[in-house]
């Protein structure tokens, strides 16, 4: 008998036990529980609590698909992981803890993440699958894999205080992410938590939302979410139930689908600033976008200027030699200080703040300013990896 037919024993059932006296979930639900298999997608933010909440609910296994290393920054939100942990595979710290939480759960660990060739055989091995990304293009990925494969989908997202939650179920009658959102945002349109920051606790919230949904789900109680996009609003603490209709349109789950598989060109990360860059000729007019390795070789080679947009606390915690900081809310009353002459290299943290300042700029006669993709994170990924990264 496998460990997933197992029944539960004396120690789980204690264990367990203000769960089994709930009359929704009783020793047959317990059960269930244990007999389900949940993909956890992301060890960060909201992965954390999803992942540590359902351990502890009794999931008999539990897959964490993560490819990123613990950094300093993660640890205002991400509990799976510790100090102790920076610089470690999540995977490996969120195992530890997870077995510590509850060592009758069975991880498993997909150090790969969740990519275009992997998707919807991974999914196929679960019951159930709860999104903790953190961008649009996996986001995409993951309800276009969710709905082929037959599996539902725990929406969850989170940006400075405000949070929400859904449930995407793969059937003929309820609308998928993309009858919310039919496309992306434009590259740069959206900031990431990196340029504009998430509450910590907020994470924890509407992660424990989703662990509730994923739960409601698998046992079949309660009313889900699906069908409606759960909206938390922290500062005021105000909750709206938004209605999602299906969209006869959709490409994934309308009537007249295209979408049938997955395109690799179709699931670009929308926050993603590994552009390629041609190197400038004396001649050429400056391009509005390079990455850091053409932004190193144009200060090397150039007289160039340097502008740093980030807040100065920022400016605090890394910085690159010779850069010029002016917050970017202060770059209108400080045109003076920046040069017409030769290339005007603007930078921010990932390059969403830097293109907007670009932009800005250029309207106002600077056609010589250049944004910085990837910003001082690449920056301190690819050219100088003493900075400290956050």
């Amino acid at each position: 008998m496998t460990r997933a037919t197992e029944r539960l024993n004396s120690e789980e059932l204690a264990r367990y036990s203000r769960h089994i006296l709930l009359d929704e979930i009783g020793v047959d639900g317990q059960q269930a529980l244990k007999n389900a298999k949940a993909l956890v997608i992301g060890a960060g933010g909201l992965g954390s609590p999803v992942a540590m909440y359902l351990a502890a609910a009794g999931i008999g296994t539990l897959g964490i698909a993560d490819f990123d290393r613990v950094e300093l920054h993660n640890l205002q939100r991400q509990l799976l992981h510790g100090t102790g942990d920076i610089d470690s595979p999540k995977t490996k710290s969120a195992e530890e803890r997870l077995k510590d939480i509850n060592p009758h759960a069975a991880i498993r660990l997909h150090e790969d993440g969740v990519t275009v060739s992997n998707a919807i055989e991974l999914f196929r091995e679960y019951d159930i699958i709860v999104d903790g990304s953190d961008n649009f293009g996996t986001r995409y990925l993951n309800n276009d894999a969710a709905f082929i494969s037959g599996k539902p989908l725990i929406y969850g997202s989170i940006f400075k205080f405000e949070g929400q939650v859904s449930v995407f179920n793969a059937s003929s009658d309820s609308p998928c992410y993309r009858c919310l959102f039919p496309e992306p945002p434009p590259p740069g349109s959206v900031p990431n938590c990196g340029e504009a920051g998430v509450l910590g606790a907020l994470c924890g919230i509407v992660g424990s939302m989703q662990a509730l949904e994923a739960i409601k789900s698998l046992l079949g109680i309660g009313r889900s979410l699906s069908g409606s996009l759960l909206v938390l609003e922290t500062l005021s603490m105000r909750t709206r139930n938004l209605s999602i209709k299906k969209d006869p349109q959709c490409p994934l789950c309308g009537e007249s689908p295209t979408i049938k598989s997955l395109d690799p060109d179709r699931y670009q990360d929308h926050c993603d600033t590994s552009i390629t860059s041609e190197p400038m000729s004396e001649e050429a007019n400056y391009p509005i976008e390079v990455n850091v390795v053409e932004a190193k070789r144009i200060l090397d080679e150039n007289s160039a200027q340097l502008v740093d947009v980030r807040e100065p606390f920022e400016f605090d915690i890394c910085a690159v030699e010779d850069s010029t900081q002016i917050p970017m809310n202060s770059i209108p009353s400080n045109l003076e200080k920046l040069s017409k002459s030769g290339p005007l290299l603007i930078m921010c943290h990932h390059g969403s703040r830097s293109m907007q300042v670009t932009r800005f700029l250029r309207q106002n006669g600077f056609d010589n300013a250049i944004n910085i993709a990837g910003g001082i994170n690449d920056w301190a990924h690819s050219i100088d990896n003493s900075l400290q990264r956050y």
